[in-house]
């Protein structure tokens, strides 16, 4: 099938321009004016942004923790992502203690193959480095197209690996061209802050924030930062909260380092004051916590200096009744906050609408870095001739408000209820196909396409 965008004011991370774009099959064949294209659909985006599909690097859909499955599965948490602008995520393997990182794969496909809508890929998360594992990085990269693989600094027993692990990942991962992703929160702080607190009969969702302070986040982000300089591995740290830990990254430029920076959505524009609300902080009970307002000023100021370059979502929902495991003690409440559907509204209405980030920069971090970190651009990412044919109609106008009785994750409550947005998606095109349209989706399970990637540099 074909089609032709007429008028569209097309938005990337460097460009804005008004043009049409012809698509024919999954890729865009020709940008320009006034193209004469015959096409089997016509879509006219006057008075629209247009710009590449956005892409989510950090999501967990039908993932097992604390007992449970996070509710969103990858049909519904694929879907949802589409109907907010997201054409592609990238979601978290699990490598079970004890077991290959090849079977970890297999458990994960099981969940993954043939259910997704949205294009996807994977991170491996490594919880056992030993000698076995060390054999499976080459052909994880190089055959799976798996180039970024994740380390827990937390979460001891289950995820975490130890300093000594850390530096030989890193070591075997570089000599491939691959990437670490780091969870950086100093672990044994948190679980003797957390035991403290339990012992002490302080038990609400309050003091899930006050069992993991700032520091615990700003000495492991320094700490990582370090072992990646040792090494010379290409670094990224997911889900950076606070300004300790940007500190840390910061202070790294001053010896030319390079390091990735990803924040989500919610560290942006929400604060640790929701934790106030007795058990209702449970829906924004998520690891690491929401911090202060100051926090805030210091993630836009560093997006806007290029220190952090990816604003993700850690998308990983659960609902009421699951959160209700907690309702007695804080460290029982699944950790996680559905976001994967608000992202890309909430990041231009809190960002561009209100003049803290540019309509450049907008797509630089929701669509083109995480392409370019991960190994797809210029293939997704962008809107550009042989380029994947994802891209977003947007209304930039357009007033609504979020709600759990309007959005598509499978999630009983947000986490942004009645939160009014300027700015609407309204139509989303996957690899040529409408799979947004009229606020319907077009397309069925099973389209989504595995994404192998390429091999990663340091110098994006």
């Amino acid at each position: 099938m074909s089609i032709l965008i007429k008028n569209a004011r097309v938005v990337t991370a460097t460009d804005d321009y008004v043009a049409d774009i012809f698509i024919e099959g999954e890729t865009i064949k020709a940008i320009g004016n006034n193209l004469s294209e015959k096409a089997d659909k016509k879509i006219d985006a006057s008075g629209k942004l247009v710009f590449p599909g956005g892409i989510d690097p950090h999501v967990h859909l039908d993932m097992p923790f604390m007992g449970t499955y996070s509710s969103d599965n990858y049909e519904t948490g694929t879907r949802a992502a589409l109907f907010g602008g997201t054409t592609m995520v990238i979601d978290f393997i699990l490598q079970k203690q004890g077991n290959s990182l090849q079977a970890a794969l297999e458990e994960w496909r099981g969940r993954s193959d043939n259910n997704c809508i949205g294009d996807y890929s994977f991170h491996m998360a490594v919880t056992d480095f030993n000698e076995n594992t060390k054999k499976e990085i080459q052909g994880l990269i190089e055959k799976e197209g798996i180039v970024s693989f994740k380390t827990f600094m937390a979460y001891k027993g289950a995820l975490m690996i130890d300093d000594r692990q850390m530096i030989g990942l890193m070591e075997e991962v570089k000599k491939h061209g691959g990437l670490i992703n780091v969870h950086a929160t100093n672990g044994d702080m948190i679980d003797y802050l957390v035991a403290k607190h339990r012992v002490e009969g302080k038990l609400s969702p309050l003091y899930h924030y006050l069992s993991q302070p700032e520091i615990t986040e700003a000495e492991a982000s320094e700490r990582f930062v370090d072992m990646s300089y040792y090494t010379g591995c290409p670094g990224y740290i997911v889900h950076l909260t606070c300004e300790g830990a940007l500190n840390a990254v910061r202070n790294a430029t001053r010896r030319n380092q390079k390091m990735f920076v990803e924040t989500c959505i919610q560290y942006l524009i929400l604060d640790a004051s929701l934790y106030e609300q007795n058990f209702e902080g449970a829906k924004w009970v998520m690891s690491p916590p929401l911090r202060q307002k100051k926090d805030q000023d210091t993630l836009w100021a560093g997006i806007n200096q290029g220190l952090v370059q990816v604003v993700a979502t850690d998308h990983c929902p659960f609902k009421w009744e699951q959160k209700l495991m907690g309702k007695d003690d804080f460290s029982k409440i699944p950790n996680g906050h559905p976001a994967i559907e608000n992202r890309m509204e909430l990041l231009y209405s809190e960002g561009v609408n209100k003049g803290k980030i540019t309509l450049n920069k907008y797509v630089e971090v929701a669509c083109t870095n995480p392409a370019k970190i991960f190994g797809m651009f210029p293939r997704k990412g962008t809107i550009a001739v042989g380029s994947d044919a994802d891209i977003v109609i947007f209304d930039p106008n357009e007033k609504h408000k979020l709600s759990a009785k309007t959005h598509h994750m499978n999630v009983d409550y947000s986490g942004y209820e009645g939160w009014e947005v300027t700015g609407k998606v309204k139509t989303v095109l996957l690899r040529g196909k409408v799979a947004i349209e009229n606020n319907h989706c077009k397309i069925d399970k099973g389209y989504g396409k595995f994404i192998k990637r390429n091999k990663v540099s340091d110098k994006i």
